[in-house]
């Protein structure tokens, strides 16, 4: 390996634990951020047992098992018939067979603890106000171009700036994919959580063009909250404040407990859910795409952190097995994680159609098919994603 240092653009939950990865097979990392400061945006994620692995392989595992949630269920409601249609068991079976929880978080929090771990770290330096809008390489480094004119050098330079990533950009050229689906995010005071939904679950309500979800969150002080419906939004948007009528306009259709959920949110912000089509060119010679900028996905498998974080150990183990060529280490990252994260971002478009909106005879056959399954049957559909540590 080079004595100068992998350059990473984006300094999120990608892009940090790309930096602890590398750091701890002895590789020096710079993160360059564009934000002025390192943090995170949202609120609740899931994190189901393959995030766990992960955490282990980082050394991070017992920081982030204190901060973490840990739900009893993933129960899937009806929202038309207010009934449960199915609900897959996250206790002792379930963990036995993948080795570790499912569990929820905020997602400031989970950010926080990997950029102590980063800080901490001799190996990684941070940078803020760096955004990287260009890049050129000579077979022996990288030269990344910031947007304030400066460039800063680099053995290699990891793409982890997200769905709109400018490393992408000029990688590949291909266009985001707006889906049409407008979600709207709120985090609300347990106490205003009606006491008859307060469930120890990621609770998902499926409808019509539209669904519900709600979890606890931090110790149990607040809920997540999380609606989307299709409006078929041309454009994307990220974060926008907007008022509770707009919010309420995609779920009149639904049952009365259903819609009573939003009334009790405050402060909502709206996503245009937007993705991208797999690929499988993430890698330019010495440079190389991860997280989000390489397999951006729709939210519907609660998977993008975790396959972000799988990229990151998957791209350090990668380079440490190929220390005498970065090319060789970052191609045979790329060829472990295409199939895969295809897999996920494919399934995750799937999920929406015939699992979280569809109506009528679809969601009919939806209900009869899941609500058929045992608690072992559901353990063997979820090997593929959370099973084993093999997936790096």
């Amino acid at each position: 390996m080079s004595d100068k240092p992998i350059l990473i653009a984006g300094g999120g939950i990608g892009g940090l634990a790309a930096a602890l990865a590398l750091a701890q097979k002895n590789i020096p990392t710079l993160v360059l951020e564009k934000a002025q400061l390192l943090g995170e945006i949202g609120a609740g994620i899931q994190l189901g047992p393959n995030a766990f692995h992960c955490f282990d392989r980082l050394g991070v595992g017992e920081t982030a098992r204190q901060m973490a949630v840990y739900i009893d269920s993933l129960r899937l409601m009806d929202s038309m018939a207010d009934g449960e249609i199915c609900h897959i068991d996250l206790g002792q079976a379930f963990r036995q067979r993948f080795g570790n929880p499912y569990a929820v978080v905020h997602r400031g929090d989970l950010h926080s603890v990997f950029l102590k771990a980063c800080q901490d770290h001799p190996l990684v330096e941070l940078r803020v106000s760096s955004e990287v809008t260009g890049y050129e390489q000579d077979g022996k480094g990288v030269v990344a171009r910031l947007a304030g004119g400066e460039t800063m050098r680099g053995a290699a330079l990891v793409g982890a700036d997200g769905l709109w990533s400018n490393v992408r950009k000029l990688m590949i050229g291909d266009s985001a994919r707006v889906s049409g689906h407008t979600t709207y995010r709120s985090v609300i005071p347990t106490e205003q959580m009606p006491e008859d939904l307060r469930w120890n679950a990621a609770t998902l309500w499926a409808g019509p063009k539209c669904h519900i979800v709600h979890y606890p969150l931090s110790g149990w002080k607040t809920f997540n909250l999380v609606v989307t419906y299709h409006n078929d939004a041309p454009e994307p948007v990220a974060g926008k404040p907007v008022p509770v009528e707009e919010v309420r306009r995609g779920f009149g259709h639904v049952c009365e407990r259903a819609q009573n959920i939003i009334s009790h949110g405050r402060d909502w912000h709206m996503w245009v859910l937007c993705d991208r089509d797999p690929v499988d060119d993430w890698i330019d010679g010495r440079v190389a795409l991860l997280g989000d900028a390489a397999h951006p996905m729709m939210q519907y498998m609660a998977q993008g952190a975790c396959m972000a974080m799988e990229d990151a150990v998957c791209l350090a183990d990668s380079l440490s097995r190929q220390a005498g060529s970065i090319e060789a280490g970052l191609a045979g990252y790329r060829d472990r994680r295409v199939l895969r994260t295809a897999r996920v971002q494919l399934t995750s478009r799937a999920m929406g159609d015939h699992v979280y909106h569809p109506a009528g005879p679809h969601a009919a056959l939806r209900n009869a098919i899941m609500s058929g399954k045992s608690q072992a049957e559901w353990l063997d559909i979820l090997e593929w994603i959370y099973g084993g540590n093999g997936l790096y």
